[in-house]
């Protein structure tokens, strides 16, 4: 029997069945986390902007790779979310949800030990790569080697734990923790930029340390959390005896899907090392650029989260027909609304530019780079939404495959050919990045239309 859908003892009444959970109760939270950890890193760049432009370029040259640890993690949480959500719309005993649950945490935490010797070891031959000025580079390593190295276990942690409370419908509980977590960076980072109290200015080893800080609390509530929720299946009792079946189901959706997200982010980091060569006031154009824009796309994102764990119920309890139709409103809403918001930042550029940066040649760039976000959001806004329907549904192969093809023939070449080739800059560099995610987006929707999804649930009758 399915726990979400009985009466808990000492509750009044039966729980919603997690299918049926309006899209706006799980969306809205998710749209909320994602704001409170864009103002966080948006806090971070305003505040290392008055402390040193070398800091922002190092710090953000490194957040692609914090970025791809992530997506490395991603591995683990994003199949458990899928096979999870499918599970749970399936009705499946206690039994299979906690296997999946200890399989994943395994998984999980040897992967962030393996990443965590993989920073210490190789974070200065990485950087040696790179055509950077001295400050860059140091402040670069600091960040790295504290948050992405030290932090690897609660960063992991605290993304398995975060993405399991959202299958099982507890969207504000995870928000809660994430405002916590900001509030507890934005200060440290205050302490450590700004020197209240008599304190030391730490510079970029304070901002990593107030990260790593703030991350280790999350863990540590998100844990508490799950505890005090019967219905969530997370015992870590007898992992030695969870079915090797489990593992190797996370990992058959997981590692394909990540490796889409993979792919995407290496091609952004071989974009950044082209960017590089155009000197620091490239770099940090870029870093501004993408500050800005995050806020843009915070609702696509949360209801691409949304809308993969709403496919996954409904294709779970074979309810595909209900998810096609839907999808349909979903992308309406989510472009509609990253459109908008990226037509109010053009007309109100100049007051927008001007929070960041007041250097001339920057913000000349930053304005024609906003002109290219249309496209780019645009195209964006599909991508996040389709291919979180497809993906819930258990069709896994066709966008990976696509995907890559996409980053690295369409987005990567152009970037390469108008950026550096024709000599248009960081501006051809994302006319490249515009183009791939809107041709991408739209092949995404022919495959919903195809419905060729239908026949890869990961639960059969």
């Amino acid at each position: 029997m399915n726990t979400s859908q009985v009466k808990e003892p000492g509750s009044e009444a039966p729980k919603l069945k997690r299918g049926e959970l309006p899209m706006i109760k799980l969306c809205l939270p998710l749209v909320l986390e994602q704001l409170f950890r864009i103002l966080v890193s948006s806090a971070d760049t305003v505040m290392l902007s008055s402390y040193s432009n070398s800091a922002v370029a190092g710090v953000g040259l490194m957040g692609q790779y914090v970025f791809f640890l992530n997506i490395l993690f991603g591995v683990i949480t994003t199949g458990t979310s899928i096979v999870l959500a499918q599970y749970l719309g399936a009705k499946k005993p206690k039994n299979d949800l906690n296997s999946i649950v200890q399989a994943s945490t395994v998984m999980i935490c040897t992967v962030a030990l393996f990443l965590t010797c993989v920073v210490f070891l190789g974070t200065k031959p990485l950087l040696s790569r790179y055509t950077l000025e001295d400050e860059v580079r140091k402040a670069a390593y600091e960040y790295f080697l504290i948050y992405g190295g030290i932090g690897a276990i609660v960063n992991s942690l605290s993304l398995l734990q975060s993405s399991i409370l959202r299958c099982y419908g507890y969207t504000k509980e995870a928000l809660f923790v994430t405002l916590i977590a900001n509030i507890i960076n934005v200060t440290g980072n205050a302490l450590s930029l700004y020197g209240f109290f008599g304190l030391p200015i730490l510079g970029v080893k304070g901002v990593a340390g107030a990260s790593l800080l703030a991350m280790t609390v999350s863990c540590i509530i998100l844990s508490q959390i799950i505890r005090r929720k019967k219905d969530v299946q997370f015992d870590l009792r007898g992992l030695k005896k969870t079915p090797l079946h489990y593992y190797k189901i996370i990992l058959s959706v997981g590692l394909p899907t990540a490796s889409e997200s993979l792919s995407y982010n290496v091609s952004q980091i071989v974009i950044m090392a082209m960017i590089s060569t155009l000197g620091t006031s490239a770099m940090s154009s870029q870093v501004y650029i993408r500050t800005i824009c995050q806020y843009v796309y915070i609702v696509a994102i949360g209801m691409g989260a949304a809308t993969q764990i709403k496919t996954g119920y409904y294709v779970g309890a074979h309810k595909s027909e209900v998810a096609y139709k839907k999808m349909f409103s979903y992308s309406a809403v989510a472009t509609s609304v990253s459109l908008g918001m990226i037509l109010l930042i053009n007309l109100l550029n100049a007051p927008v530019i001007r929070i960041f940066t007041t250097d001339t040649q920057i913000v000349k760039t930053l304005k024609t780079l906003l002109k290219v976000e249309i496209l780019l959001e645009f195209g964006r806004s599909l991508n996040l939404i389709w291919i979180g329907g497809l993906k819930g549904a258990g069709d896994i192969r066709f966008p990976v495959l696509y995907g890559m093809f996409s980053n690295w023939c369409i987005m990567v070449f152009l970037s390469w050919l108008l950026g550096l080739k024709m000599g248009m800059g960081i501006v051809g560099c994302w006319i490249g990045i515009a183009l791939d995610e809107t041709t991408r987006g739209i092949v995404m929707i022919f495959r919903w239309l195809s419905k060729r999804w239908m026949t890869k649930s990961l639960v059969r009758s």
